[in-house]
């Protein structure tokens, strides 16, 4: 089977996690991850993960099935970062959505559904690896049932949809305390969007992580 991946952003966290599948997966299939719509070919299965670019139909035409995995209970949650806006509602179990393409926004036939938990202490990375394991495991069952699925039809009339995220929804309020702000402070990516709070004038960079605590002899 040849297989394309499609992951926008050159410098996204799951772009390792792809890479590990794709050689774990090479002595069966042809496999090739890119990072633009231009270096896709043509073959049986177009994966579009944490993809923001516009794949037209003269491009998912090349392929048997073009296959969008989403991290939210679709049609709950169409739309940008849904993983992040579900931890800011205080969410702890995530149902993660493998679909077919569609030109509207997330809102093709689903193929397959899984769900994984956090407890509400961890921190981006943690929640990341949650998220991506779900996902390759989608892909596998892609993979493995290709020929078997009867995909399902989204209902529209109960569909919600989450909004674009920006470098400023990572602002902090220093005048509320760090209990208060805790989900948006984890949700932050240190690299790509860090959390920030802005005080007399100046703007300023806070990233966290965990460290071992020691027992007290």
């Amino acid at each position: 089977m040849k297989i394309d991946i499609l992951v926008s952003d050159p410098s996204h966290p799951i772009l390792s996690y792809l890479e590990n599948w794709r050689t774990t997966h090479d002595n069966d299939h042809r496999i090739k991850v890119v990072n633009r719509v231009d270096e896709l070919d043509h073959g049986d299965i177009l994966f579009l993960v944490s993809c923001s670019e516009i794949v037209r139909e003269t491009t998912s035409a090349n392929y048997i099935k073009t296959l969008v995995i989403h991290a939210s209970d679709l049609p709950e949650g169409r739309g940008w970062s849904p993983l992040v806006w579900q931890v800011l509602e205080g969410r702890r179990t995530f149902t993660v959505t493998l679909l077919e393409a569609d030109d509207r926004v997330d809102a093709g036939p689903v193929w397959k559904k899984m769900r994984f938990e956090l407890r509400g202490h961890e921190l981006i990375d943690e929640m990341n690896d949650r998220l991506f394991k779900t996902e390759l495991s989608l892909m596998d069952f892609a993979v493995a049932n290709f020929n078997n699925v009867i995909p399902e039809s989204q209902d529209e009339k109960v569909a919600t949809y989450y909004s674009k995220r920006s470098p400023e929804d990572s602002q902090l309020d220093p005048n509320k305390s760090i209990s208060e702000q805790f989900n948006l402070l984890r949700v932050c990516d240190p690299e790509r969007y860090p959390a920030f709070f802005e005080l007399n004038g100046f703007r300023y960079k806070i990233t966290i992580s965990k460290v071992p605590v020691r027992n007290a002899s």
